[in-house]
Formats: C-alpha cells, sequence, structure tokens
C-alpha cells in the first residue's frame, strides 16, 4: 500500500512542543510518511536551535528553509513570510506531499499556508479558531479560511472554525498535542537532571530547593514600541521578589530586539544574582521544571495550555493570550511592576490552582495521525454562510 506522504513544517521553538506527539503519531502510523521540514527560527542558534531536538528524538529532516531576515521588526516579518512562500514552494515541489500541516498563529505558518494553497495541496491546520487579540488573530483565520482540514484544540475554538464558515465534517477538535507532552511528564515529574550542566545559560545559578520562578515574556506585534518598557515592569517585579528566576529569552517575533535590550540594559544596572537565562529546552525537560516551579510568568501560550493541564500557576502579563480559554490558573495583569508583584503574593498563598483539560486529555496527536490517514484528499471547498 502506498503511504499518504504528510508535510508537516516547523518555523519555530515552541512549533515543536506544540506538534511532537502528533510527528510521533505520524510517523509510527503504518499508512503515513512524515516529511519533516525545519524553517525560520526554529533553524537558529539564536533561538535556541529547536532543529537539534528533533535530530535528537530520532526525526529524519527531509528539507530546511533559511528564510529569516534580520532586524526583528514589522518590515523583516513581513519579508522573512514572502521569503518563505518562495523557498517552500520549491520544497513542496520536491517532497510532493499529499497533505501539508501547518501549526498556530505564527507569521511564518502564513508562508505554508499560501505556498500549499496555491500549489493545490490539501492544507491542515492545527490550533486555528483561537483568540489572542493580536497579529496572530489575522493569520490564524487567514489560514483558517486557507486550510481544508482544521485539527482544533478545544470546543471554544471549534464552533469559532464553524462560525467563520467552515464546513463541520472537516472540523475536528483533535484536543492540543502539546498537552500530550504535559500528560507524559506528570509520570515522572521529577526534575531529574542539573539544568545549568545541560543547557548552560548566561548568569549565576541560583540554588533551587526552595523554589524559584519562570520567565518567558514576548514583544507583542501590535504594541512594538512598547516592548522594552514592558519587559522592564517584569525585570523590575522579579528584581523585588529576590528570589531565584530562570528566565527564557523573547522568540523572533517583531519587537524582540526591544525586549532583548532591555533585559541587557537592566543586567548592567541591577544585581540579578539569583537570575539566569537560557534559550531554550527540550519540551518534556522545560515541563518539568514548570511543574516543580512557584509559578510562570509573562505572556506565553503554555502557561495558558500546559499550565492549565498541569496545574502550574500563572501570572499573565498584558495583551498577548487576551481572548484565549484559560483555566483558573491563570491570574491576568497589567504591564506594572507592581499588580506582578501582588500576583506573585496570591499565588504563594494559594499553591494549588485546580487543573484543567480545556485543551484535551492527553490524546491529540493519536487523533490527529488517525485523520490524516483517512480523510478524503481535497484542496477545494465549500464555505457555508
Amino acid at each position: 500500500m502506498t503511504k499518504r506522504k504528510i508535510c508537516v513544517v516547523i518555523t519555530a521553538r515552541p512549533s515543536y512542543s506544540r506538534v511532537k506527539t502528533a510527528l510521533l503519531a505520524i510517523k509510527q502510523h503504518p499508512g503515513l510518511e512524515l516529511q519533516l521540514v525545519v524553517a525560520a527560527s526554529a533553524l537558529l542558534d539564536r533561538y535556541g536551535a529547536a532543529i537539534n531536538y528533533m535530530v535528537e528524538d530520532g526525526f529524519d529532516i527531509s528539507a530546511k528553509v533559511f528564510n529569516v531576515l534580520e532586524g526583528e521588526n514589522l518590515t523583516a516579518a513581513a519579508k522573512t513570510t514572502g521569503i518563505g512562500i518562495l523557498e517552500l514552494s520549491t520544497v513542496f515541489d520536491n517532497l510532493e506531499p499529499d497533505i501539508v500541516l501547518t501549526i498556530a498563529d505564527r507569521f511564518e505558518t502564513m508562508a505554508t499556508a499560501i505556498a500549499a494553497s496555491y500549489m493545490n495541496i490539501p492544507l491542515a491546520h492545527l490550533q486555528g479558531g483561537e483568540v489572542t487579540g493580536n497579529i496572530d488573530d489575522k493569520v490564524r483565520h487567514a489560514i483558517t479560511k486557507l486550510a481544508d482540514y482544521h485539527f482544533v484544540a478545544s470546543e471554544g475554538a471549534r464552533n469559532r472554525v464553524l462560525k467563520l464558515g467552515e464546513t463541520p465534517e472537516f472540523v475536528f477538535n483533535t484536543g492540543c498535542p502539546s498537552i500530550d507532552l504535559a500528560a507524559d511528564a506528570l509520570k515522572n515529574p521529577n526534575l531529574d537532571f542539573d539544568i545549568y550542566q545541560k543547557y548552560g545559560g548566561v548568569g549565576n545559578r541560583p540554588n533551587l530547593k526552595d523554589g524559584y520562578w519562570v520567565v518567558m515574556q514576548h514583544p507583542v506585534t501590535s504594541e512594538v514600541a512598547l516592548s522594552r518598557k514592558q519587559v522592564e515592569e517584569t525585570l523590575f517585579a522579579m528584581h523585588n521578589k529576590n528570589e531565584p528566576v530562570l528566565w527564557f529569552w523573547p522568540n523572533i517575533d517583531a519587537g524582540a530586539d526591544g525586549t532583548s535590550s532591555g533585559i541587557r540594559s537592566f543586567r548592567e544596572t541591577h544585581d540579578l544574582s539569583k537570575f539566569h537565562f537560557f534559550k531554550n529546552f527540550e519540551p518534556m525537560d522545560f515541563l518539568k521544571l514548570l511543574i516543580n516551579s512557584k509559578g510562570l510568568i509573562g505572556n506565553s501560550s503554555v502557561g495558558i495550555r500546559e499550565c492549565s493541564f498541569l496545574g502550574v500557576p500563572v501570572v499573565n502579563i498584558g495583551t498577548r493570550q487576551v481572548g484565549r480559554e484559560r483555566g483558573i490558573n491563570v491570574t491576568d495583569v497589567g504591564y506594572d511592576k507592581n499588580e506582578i508583584g501582588q500576583a506573585l503574593r496570591q499565588i504563594e498563598q494559594n499553591k494549588n490552582p485546580l487543573k484543567s483539560k480545556i485543551y484535551g486529555g492527553g490524546n491529540a496527536g493519536k487523533n490527529t495521525a488517525e485523520l490524516l490517514a483517512k480523510l478524503p484528499l481535497k484542496f477545494t471547498k465549500t464555505i457555508s454562510y
């Protein structure tokens, strides 16, 4: 039997954890052949070189696409997307996939969707239908209109995709594959490795035995000019807390230069002896880090998704995740050091937030692979209004 070729394009470090269990399920499925394409910041050491973890996990890389333009601003993002369309078109022409799978809402995923659509290749979209309140919304919903199959992560997202006019028989609540990893992490949650020895990083190495906080704050593409000021408020709040902080560098979104420069400047003028900075962790190690932490601070979607399932307290800062469904583990605050500090104190008073299965129960990867194997191949669709 001829195997159906499934081409998955990963463009950034968070996308790998979002789809890893689906990649494994596709690879192991007798009727599917995995074609893994790695592009954009997922190739770059500056952003954690996620491709290294893919290779270590046993995945073969079918193609690499170097399309990132330096600048970390809006113009660079637009041009990076354009280059992605050019390069991915060539990759798809060479690989001849039966279905292309694209992930979530980053600007580079738009290149994947456009290239596949114009080449009459059926397009599957993971994590459509969600709401976050910035440019990601436009990208996510635009990809929904280009996609032929929709693998959403929650019932709210499914309802939104249906409201966008998509045919119900091709909209599936598979859950989020990242929750599969979270479920696995709970089976062995111990922090059973030396984080400094394994991942290096920059800064002092505070003792973590009495607890620590994890910070992951990215720029907001609709608030680029404010990114430095916004991260400074978080830096002040965590500095005032005077407890160990493990801080992860921002992703490649426009405004990242402001976030990064704010961190570097703050380090030069303040005693950050209890801070340590990292680029990236393997997905399972990062989940263990979160499970054993006092809480996650910042605006990453991992606080909304995985942390809700794990029951990890989250202080969600600003507008980047506005509108996304969330569990009661999340406390929303503005870009204000005093608000952040108050939220940290509340977390310490209530150390056991309830867990939630908003984004699935741990079998999304398998669900996704099964659907990819049996769905009819199509690249045209009827929109219901």
